[in-house]
């Protein structure tokens, strides 16, 4: 029973079954699955700006309330890593995938569009467009953090347990459904598996790109905090490998927590930085977001681009602070500005569901081992500033 709760498995029976139903069952039997696209897309794009708000504003108001030095010192290094990994991504991707990808079939969303047709649709238009919830979003969290005590503080919080509840009890349990039948639509235009391929292609490469982040974030943790950086990794290694069992960061404070302390970082240090980078430090989360973008711009023939890259990455990073915690919280925030920035489609938004949820386990434990650097290095910068 535990094996179908997981999410990974529902999605990959979902994929298997879409792939079937595309390319064996009747024009009508497949039109059912493109009705049910069509509305859960369309309750999803009326969600994705209540999503955003519901999660960002707490977020960064209760930040707040914990300002000072550290928080600062904290942040600031947390989202360096996280800035380095969506660029350093961008540029290797860059490199990497015109030639992975280039005698690859274009996936044209519009084709399988004018293939199949659903049966009725149902237009709900969201109360707010995208930017202007983010907008909303800061400019509310931002003034919440600088009061006390505040009533609409309590409200947000309510909200926030509304729309927690929405992904888990909706959105969640009926994501398999809403990926099956895009890849009923895909298989039904004979794209799979060109799809499929790419899809493996894309998970192997990201999966060294981890790798090769942990250890250049280790390396200057090394060096600023004098640390052998292969011996600090190694010590993080069991955080990593319960992250991988739990696909949370939040669930693993405990073992990363003790893994950190082993390192030579004070309880003190350990225990602010742990928890709070466990929300605001997501190196591996970006890098497998940002190169499955490219990836799926590229297979629809759109132009990648650092300008058009540069502010995705840069919002990705904040946006995502509300984040873990959530199941599926990361990937269903980033859908706003992956829609808003680099304007993805139903179909690209639900690719990128796919593809993050294969992945969820090893972003998360690069994530969770990756705190390990930001420990030791504002364990060293925090020592310095006492000695001073």
């Amino acid at each position: 029973m535990k094996l179908f709760n997981n999410l990974l498995f529902r999605v990959f029976i979902a994929i298997i079954i879409g792939i079937l139903v595309g390319s064996y069952a009747p024009e009508w039997y497949n039109r059912l699955f493109v009705t049910f696209n069509k509305l859960f897309g369309s309750f999803l794009g009326f969600s994705i700006p209540l999503i955003i708000m519901g999660l960002v504003m707490p977020a960064i108001a209760e930040l707040g309330k914990n300002a000072g030095r550290l928080l600062f010192m904290t942040v600031i290094i947390a989202y360096s890593f996280t800035l380095f990994s969506g660029f350093s991504t961008f540029f290797v991707g860059k490199i990497v995938f015109p030639k992975l990808l280039g005698q690859s079939p274009t996936v044209n969303t519009e084709v399988v569009e004018r293939t199949l047709t659903p049966f009725f649709t149902l237009d709900i238009p969201p109360i707010l467009d995208v930017m202007s919830a983010l907008v909303l979003a800061f400019m509310i969290g931002i003034g919440l953090s600088l009061k006390s005590n505040s009533t609409l503080g309590g409200v947000l919080k309510d909200f926030k347990d509304i729309i927690v509840l929405v992904i888990e009890k909706v959105i969640i349990p009926l994501l398999p459904i809403y990926i099956m039948s895009i890849f009923s639509e895909i298989a039904y235009s004979e794209k799979v598996a060109s799809v499929m391929g790419l899809f493996f292609k894309i998970i192997g490469i990201i999966f060294v790109m981890h790798i090769a982040l942990l250890l250049l974030q280790f390396l200057l943790a090394g060096i600023i905090s004098k640390k052998n950086p292969l011996k600090a990794l190694l010590t993080m290694m069991p955080a990593y490998a319960t992250a991988l069992g739990t696909q949370s960061s939040a669930a693993t404070i405990p073992v990363t927590l003790q893994q950190v302390i082993k390192l030579g970082v004070s309880e003190r240090i350990a225990g602010f930085v742990v928890p709070l980078c466990a929300a605001i430090h997501l190196s591996g989360s970006t890098m497998k977001i940002t190169a499955c973008a490219m990836a799926l711009m590229l297979m629809n023939g759109q132009t990648v681009s650092i300008d058009l890259f540069a502010g995705f990455i840069m919002m990705l990073g904040v946006i995502m602070v509300a984040a873990p915690g959530v199941p599926g919280g990361a990937i269903m925030a980033a859908l706003a500005i992956l829609q808003s920035i680099l304007g993805f489609d139903a179909q690209q938004q639900a690719l990128m569901i796919a593809l993050y949820i294969a992945m969820d386990s090893f972003g998360t434990a690069c994530n969770v081992t990756g705190d390990g650097a930001v420990s030791l290095i504002v364990n060293k910068l925090s020592s310095r500033q006492v000695g001073e």
